[in-house]
């Protein structure tokens, strides 16, 4: 595998050479229109999707055309509203694709953060100049809360010396605490990605979570008979992290620092719960997370420069859509989504899915109209 250097080097050559890239198309036989600003409020509120296309070897591919893309809304196709390919990785782009690094201290062992921190400041030394291609901002997942960065920057330095004045400490939530304490550290952890994505919405424009972590433990429902408020309670938590995480435009990323092998257990519940009888505490996995929102999971210890590379990549070309989605016919109607791009060797990565909300609720409840943005 390349190192985080040689990554490092493709992008800031990206920087520096490419032009900022924002061209929006309309769907054949329409008017072109931008993409609508998160918050923007209207009759049918279109939905707006980040789209990553990679070939064979992971890149992203850039230079296609609105005719190359095919949306499914519940295996329906669906017409697009407008394309956009856009390029975040330019110092001129407006709004640049915004990075949040997330340390992960309740869900790893000491050992792991401290190798964590060296491999993140190696990360910060080899950034050409001292300046990253894309902003930057740590946050620091304690037992204690959430310690974020308010202004994200491309000073290294900087940056470096925010790790140093942060340094993180032992966790009190062990796990001597059994399996009450594995609940209260994935509670925890939802809680943190919730606060920053609410965060990440009061900001225009794209942003990516990296989540350097672990995971916390997939907890599934399949040895307990869960009453019907557990199951309320758990369809009502995957509901409002899905909503939450699409209207801030919030693609999450996980690297375990861990392992070099990602575990397949968490795709058992990448499908979205339809209703709360089919819910269950593992679609609530950082990995379940991450794939849903069109991120990737990855794990790597020595490798950790260069998988944060691989995330940033996702910045370097991808494509907004937008689409009118078809009426929900009862609150918190689950739609799956799909993306085809028409060239063979291609493969679009985008959200998976969202929980869609009747007009009359969307009409009626602030808090509804939010979550069908």
């Amino acid at each position: 595998m390349k190192t985080g250097k040689g990554f490092l080097s493709v992008f800031l050559a990206i920087v520096f050479v490419a032009p900022v890239e924002y061209r929006v198309w309309a769907a054949p036989g329409q008017a072109a229109t931008a993409a609508p600003k998160i918050g923007q409020s209207s009759l049918a509120p279109a939905l707006t999707l980040d789209v990553v296309v990679a070939g064979k070897s992971g890149e992203p591919v850039s230079g296609l055309q609105p005719g190359d893309f095919k949306l499914f809304d519940n295996k329906q196709p669906q017409e697009l509203v407008s394309v956009a390919a856009a390029g975040g990785m330019n110092a001129k782009a407006d709004p640049p694709v915004e990075i949040i690094l997330l340390i992960d201290d309740i869900n790893a062992s000491e050992l792991t953060i401290h190798d964590e921190l060296n491999w993140l400041h190696k990360y910060l030394d080899q950034a050409s100049g001292g300046q990253l291609a894309l902003p930057i901002s740590f946050a620091i997942l304690t037992d204690h809360g959430i310690v974020s960065q308010d202004h994200p920057c491309r000073d290294a330095k900087a940056l470096g010396r925010y790790l140093d004045n942060n340094r993180i400490g032992f966790r009190a939530l062990r796990n001597s605490a059994g399996m009450w304490g594995v609940m209260e550290r994935e509670e925890s952890s939802i809680k943190a990605l919730d606060f920053l994505a609410d965060k990440a919405n009061k900001q225009p424009g794209r942003k990516l979570l990296i989540w350097i972590s672990p995971g916390w433990h997939g907890i599934s429902d399949a040895g307990r008979i869960p009453s019907r408020k557990d199951q309320q309670d758990t369809f009502d938590m995957i509901v409002d992290t899905s909503a939450r995480l699409q209207r801030a435009r919030l693609t999450l990323d996980t690297i375990n620092p861990t392992s070099n092998i990602v575990d397949p257990f968490y795709r058992t519940f990448l499908k979205g719960p339809p209703d709360p009888k089919h819910s269950d505490y593992g679609n609530l996995m950082l990995q379940v997370l991450a794939t849903q929102s069109g991120g990737q999971v990855m794990a790597g210890n020595i490798e950790l420069p260069a998988l944060i590379d691989r995330c940033l990549a996702d910045a370097s070309a991808y494509y907004v859509l937008t689409f009118n989605p078809p009426p929900a016919a009862h609150p918190d109607e689950y739609h799956e989504l799909s993306v085809e791009v028409a060239k063979p060797g291609l493969k679009a990565r985008t959200r998976t899915g969202y929980y869609a909300q009747p007009a009359s609720a969307v009409s009626s409840s602030g808090d509804r109209q939010k979550l069908s943005q």
